[in-house]
C-alpha cells in the first residue's frame, strides 16, 4: 500500500482535513515536521511512495523538495514548481514565456532605477517582495513621495529579497479577485475575493463567494499551471475592464480552509487523489 510522508511546519486547519482524509481511507503515513528534521544529503534516510509538501517556510519547503526529488521520491509538489512559485518574479516569467496574461511588471535592482521606471509606469503601482504570502509587505505606490519613502526603507533593509524591485501596475479590478484551484488537469473550483481593500486576501479580511468556472477560466488557469510545472497549486485572477482575465500570482502550498463550503468541492479529497496517482507513476 502507497505510504505518505506529510511534509509541514504546523498542523493547520488544512494539514487537519488531509490528515482525515487519508484516515479515512486508510491510507499509511507519517507527519515529517521540517522543525526537526535533518537530511544526510548522501544517503537517503526515508521511505515513502510520496510526500505531501504542506511547509509554512518557502526555503524549508524547496530544499526539502530537492533532496527527496534526488533520492527518487515524488513529492507533490516538484521542487521545480516550488522554485517557480515561490518567487514572484520567478511566477511572471513563466507565465510570460507561456503566453499566459498578467498584470504589466518591471524589476529594477537599485533604488535609483526602481524610482525610474515607477515614474514611467505612471502612479498608482503595486511594489512587492519576490518572496512572500498572505499580502503581507505590499505596497501601494501613489505619489513619489511614497515611492521614494518605500524604496528607502527596503535599501534599508538590505536582504537580499529586498534588493530586487518588483513593480507591478496597479489593476483597477471590481473590488475582488479570483482565486481558482487547480489539481492536477482540473480546475476544481474558484471564488471570489471581496473587499472594499485594494488587498482582497481572506487573510486580510476578504469575503468568499462562489465562482463559477468557465470555460474561459479553466483554460487560463490549466494553460498558468502548466507554466510552472503543473501539480497542486492555486492561482490569483484579475478581471481587467479592457483586457480580460489576467493571473496575478501562484501558490503552490495553497490554503483552502474558506473554499471547501463556498465550492461546494472536497479539496482535500482531490488533493489526496492526486497525491496517490503521483505515487503510482
Amino acid at each position: 500500500m502507497t505510504k505518505v510522508g506529510l511534509l509541514c511546519s504546523r498542523i493547520r486547519v488544512e494539514e487537519k482535513l488531509l490528515i482525515e482524509e487519508l484516515q479515512r481511507r486508510g491510507v499509511p503515513f507519517d507527519i515529517l515536521d521540517d522543525r526537526t528534521m535533518t537530511f544526510d544529503i548522501q544517503n537517503n534516510g526515508w521511505h515513502y511512495d510520496v510526500v505531501l509538501e504542506r511547509c509554512i517556510n518557502h526555503s524549508r519547503a524547496l530544499f526539502a523538495l530537492l533532496l527527496f526529488q534526488d533520492w527518487g521520491i515524488p513529492t507533490v509538489n516538484t521542487y521545480e514548481v516550488a522554485e517557480n512559485c515561490g518567487n514572484k518574479l520567478l511566477t511572471t516569467s513563466a507565465l510570460v514565456r507561456a503566453g499566459v496574461p498578467t498584470p504589466h511588471t518591471v524589476v529594477a535592482f537599485t533604488p535609483e532605477s526602481a524610482l525610474e521606471a515607477i515614474e514611467r509606469m505612471g502612479y498608482p503601482v503595486v511594489l512587492k517582495p519576490g518572496v512572500g504570502s498572505w499580502g503581507r509587505l505590499l505596497s501601494k505606490i501613489n505619489d513619489r513621495d511614497a515611492a521614494e519613502t518605500v524604496l528607502e526603507h527596503k535599501e534599508v533593509l538590505g536582504s537580499y529579497h529586498h534588493s530586487i524591485y518588483y513593480i507591478q501596475e496597479y489593476v483597477h479590478k471590481p473590488n475582488r479577485d479570483i482565486r481558482a484551484f487547480v489539481v492536477g488537469d482540473e480546475t476544481i473550483g474558484a471564488i471570489y475575493r471581496t473587499s472594499e481593500h485594494w488587498i482582497t486576501n481572506t487573510a486580510r479580511g476578504g469575503k468568499a463567494t462562489k465562482c463559477e468556472v468557465t470555460p474561459e477560466l479553466n483554460d487560463l488557469c490549466l494553460k498558468a499551471a502548466a507554466a510552472v510545472g503543473g501539480g497542486v497549486v492555486a492561482l490569483d485572477i484579475f478581471e481587467d475592464p479592457e483586457r480580460g482575465l489576467l493571473v496575478n500570482e501562484i501558490n503552490y502550498t495553497m490554503e483552502f480552509r474558506n473554499s471547501i463550503d463556498t465550492t461546494g468541492v472536497n479539496i482535500p479529497a482531490k488533493v489526496v487523489d492526486y497525491t496517490l496517482q503521483v505515487a503510482k507513476r
